[in-house]
């Protein structure tokens, strides 16, 4: 039978599985990202002594994902660092001499998703991750969106709430979402984890970061009109989080237009396939490309 690898690269953990398909992810093993090269090669570690018929790589970026460009498969400009112009195709490919295809980690979830998960059946579908970063990604038809290069939700313009202060922690655009709402601002305002906090802390945290995810999604909703918007990433478990967003998301559409259809219900949902959306999507770009 055969069976393919997949690979999540994030920026605070990294995920590895062999797989015949979606239904083997619970045996992936997670490592905790690091430098490039031994992050590389610990996921490296769960290929072993594996006959593959290919790697799908699913990433956090931004990536070069021209394939004509000498720099295909790299991360270009992250603020994550050391990982500026780390070269992620070229070892894997090296090390398992098979086909290794390369995506964003956000646009392999919402294709993953659109597959297998929350959004199965639905022709335009969105992912959007708030963790460590906030990135979105667009599965139309099954097929990731690319441009130059490719989404950068985070990085959308949000106005700043009136009561907030933060300078942002963004190291290119200081304010935009992610540098109001990542994980490591919500953890520059509160000197803690988002994970510890609790009591008043916790509800400012997600009352804070639903409105300006809600921004981001509107800019979303207006420019790509998706038909399901699936939203993951650790600060997406706040308690509590998902229903304050769907409420500022109402609050900034502000009923235009009007789409009797967009129960907010069933319009922005959690993943189906929980933390292995992305994981999931490497695993889908490994089983379907032609490369």
């Amino acid at each position: 039978m055969t069976v393919w690898g997949a690979i999540e690269l994030g920026g605070t953990t990294a995920t590895a599985v062999v797989a015949h398909g979606p239904a083997d992810l619970a045996g992936a093993v997670r490592v905790t990202t690091t430098s490039p090269e031994e992050t590389i090669h610990r996921l490296l570690e769960v290929f072993a002594d594996t006959e593959m018929a290919g790697v799908g790589l699913a990433s956090f970026g931004p990536l070069e994902l021209n394939p004509k460009s000498p720099s295909y498969g790299r991360i270009t400009s992250t603020p994550k660092p050391g990982w500026s112009g780390a070269d992620l195709v070229g070892p894997v490919a090296r090390a398992t001499e098979v086909p290794v295809v390369i995506e964003t980690d956000v646009n392999a979830a919402a294709m993953a998703e659109a597959k297998w998960g929350a959004a199965s059946g639905i022709e335009q579908v969105a992912y959007v991750t708030i963790g460590t970063g906030i990135g979105g990604g667009l599965s139309l038809g099954g097929n990731p969106v690319h441009g130059s290069p490719h989404p950068e939700m985070g990085h959308t313009i949000v106005r700043v709430h009136p009561d907030d202060v933060f300078a942002g922690f963004c190291p290119f655009h200081g304010t935009c979402l992610e540098g109001m709402a990542a994980g490591p601002a919500i953890q520059a305002r509160f000197d803690s984890k988002p994970e510890d906090l609790s009591g008043s802390q916790l509800v400012e945290a997600r009352d804070l970061v639903a409105f300006y995810v809600a921004q981001g999604l509107r800019n979303l909703i207006y420019v790509a009109a998706p038909q399901r918007i699936v939203v993951g990433g650790g600060l997406s478990r706040m308690e509590g989080f998902l229903e304050t967003l769907r409420k500022n998301v109402a609050d900034e559409l502000a009923g235009y237009p009007d789409v009797p259809e967009r129960d907010f219900a069933r319009y922005l949902v959690s993943p189906e396939l929980g933390d292995f959306s992305g994981l999931a999507g490497g695993l889908l770009i490994a089983m379907t490309s032609e490369v």
